[in-house]
């Protein structure tokens, strides 16, 4: 039974940087304890971008998570990957860097409580994460861990995609991580050098050298040891059974959307009722804990390729030895690619501010588990709503942390959410039916000319829809009945030594991605659990349509 100064529970992308920040004071020990196996250095799976289909859905890699069945969804199961290594969900995500629209923050400084939380107060902590290898300005930053390559977007399927947004009626940005969010360009992606670079070779592993930082893996937490209100260590689920006890002065979850809810349930905060119907004593009664649950969905709208110029060919069996290679020795070629290098985000109507619809374009016709449809060459975009207000929970079953939670996501529960969703495809089908890529189609193939109803569409989304793996806001920060986090501290209401920083803790999810939000709330977590001067805001412009097209209601 040790002692620390802090234990942070989850080594994945907000407790490696956490980790990080806080043992930077060699007076402070810190635990970092993660539940999954480490990130080798060896494992290509894991380092080699392109390989991202592998680790996803393997249980090697994934907690391979899966929901109740989703009423709204013909009671299918939608399964909810998340990391189960060093690194958490970095490790084997799509590599996607999105901060959200700035627009994001001001709706959450907007809540009570949460006036610290606004674009100019966060945008110093974006800033001192990253390296943007596109350059350091005003909006992006130049000497952080984080270091951020520019999709090269130089298939020409992406030459024909960004003329055909143009040809619909969209803009082109210069980043959608600076000035102006709204529009298609090139993304910026977690890659140094033809490598993933994950939340944990980013922050973690240039300091596991510190005396003061301890890294366990294969670590699973079973509960937060309580003294009445006080939190003052954790119980560790042992391989052999059994459980152990480790003590410390202050306790920081940091395990994710899931298992964060999953923990304080465990530990007997959250809803005193619901607690004692699976069988957990209540040690506070926080409602909110698990409630709130936001994700995106997302389908796949795919065409045919009329010229042999997609990326199918790098799928043939017969090639993977020489693209591993090639990524092996060079750290170039295929294998050095996330894919995902460009898109943009959209507004489907008149009444949304800011974009609620995000795309992400391929120049293949392929699934996130590697299968690719019959037909050859192909292209599709990701799409879907980023501001569903359909809500969802993560609620234990029993009191054995062995045992998942039950997840409802609720997908496609609200009228907005399905008129969005409508408009969402008609926007997809726009863009691809342009003609810039005339040349190039063949063809819509999914879901295929004879989906064209709005229910024919929304029966399609049910058949076919699957989650864009960016569960949050199940611990969400705020200081009503229902926040679980105060935003000032990151502390649990109610609770004493006990913090929660990661995905859970948002209010309300971004219109992206959402790595990087969970990395920014992390640096800024950081001084405020160490006591230190927060950064000062910077008051820049942000592009703002209403302002700027004051006579138009929206792009049509």
């Amino acid at each position: 039974m040790g002692a620390y100064d802090v234990i942070i529970v989850g080594g994945g992308s907000a407790g490696c940087a956490l980790a990080a920040r806080i043992s930077a004071d060699a007076s402070t020990s810190v635990l970092v304890l993660e539940a999954g196996r480490p990130d080798s250095i060896l494992d290509p799976y894991i380092h080699m971008p392109a390989a991202l289909t592998f680790p996803i859905g393997n249980k090697r890699y994934d907690w391979m998570y899966s929901s109740e069945p989703e009423p709204h969804m013909l009671n299918r199961r939608i399964t909810a990957g998340r990391g189960k290594l060093l690194g958490g969900s970095s490790s084997i995500n799509g590599m996607i860097f999105q901060r959200g629209n700035p627009l994001d923050y001001e709706r959450w400084a907007a809540d009570p409580g949460m006036q610290d939380w606004d674009f100019a107060h966060l945008l110093p902590y974006f800033k001192r994460m990253e390296t943007c290898l596109a350059g350091a300005n005003e909006y992006r930053g130049g000497s952080g861990p984080l270091l951020l390559e520019r999709g090269p977007v130089s298939n020409p399927l992406f030459g024909a995609f960004f003329e055909a947004v143009q040809q619909a009626g969209y803009p082109i940005t210069s980043d959608v991580n600076g000035y102006q969010q709204e529009g298609f360009a090139a993304f910026d992606r977690n890659v140094k050098r033809g490598r993933r670079w994950s939340a944990a070779r980013a922050y973690l592993h240039p300091v596991m050298h510190r005396p003061n930082l301890t890294v366990r893996t294969r670590a699973q937490v079973a509960r937060v040891i309580m003294d009445d209100t006080r939190a003052i260590g954790v119980e560790v689920l042992e391989r052999g059974g059994g459980t152990t006890r480790i003590l410390a002065g202050e306790v920081i979850l940091s395990g994710g959307a899931f298992n964060t809810p999953q923990l304080l349930q465990l530990s007997g905060i959250g809803d005193a009722e619901f607690l004692r119907s699976v069988g957990v004593e209540p040690v506070h009664h926080l409602p909110g804990v698990g409630q709130n649950l936001q994700d995106h969905l997302e389908v796949y709208v795919q065409h045919a390729c009329t010229q042999p110029v997609s990326l199918n060919p790098n799928l043939k069996f017969w090639k993977r030895p020489f693209i591993g290679a090639q990524w092996l020795f060079l750290r170039s070629g295929p294998g050095a690619s996330n894919h995902f290098e460009g898109g943009g985000f959209a507004r489907s109507n008149d009444e949304v501010d800011y974009p609620n619809l995000m795309f992400h374009f391929l120049p293949i016709a392929v699934r996130y588990d590697g299968t690719a449809p019959a037909g050859g060459h192909g292209y599709q975009v990701h799409i879907g709503p980023m501001y569903s207000d359909s809500r969802g929970s993560v609620t234990i079953r029993s009191s054995d942390p062995r045992q998942a939670p039950a997840l409802r996501f609720n997908y496609l529960s609200t009228e907005q959410d399905k008129r969005e969703w409508v408009e969402a495809i008609a926007v997809a089908r726009s863009i691809l039916g342009q003609d810039a890529f005339a040349q190039f189609s063949g063809g819509e193939i999914s879901p295929g000319p004879e989906v064209a109803t709005d229910e024919q569409i929304l029966d399609w989304v049910r058949t076919d829809g699957e989650t864009a793996y960016h569960p949050s806001c199940t611990a969400r920060m705020g200081i009503d009945e229902m926040s679980v986090v105060d935003p000032s501290s990151m502390r649990v209401r109610g609770v004493e030594g006990l913090r929660v920083v990661d995905a859970s803790a948002m209010p309300y999810v971004t219109n992206g991605n959402i790595y990087a939000p969970v990395m920014m709330m992390a640096e800024k977590a950081a001084d405020l659990i160490m006591g230190n001067e927060l950064l000062a805001p910077e008051h820049v412009p942000f592009y703002r349509y209403r302002e700027e097209h004051p006579s138009s209601p929206g792009v049509e």
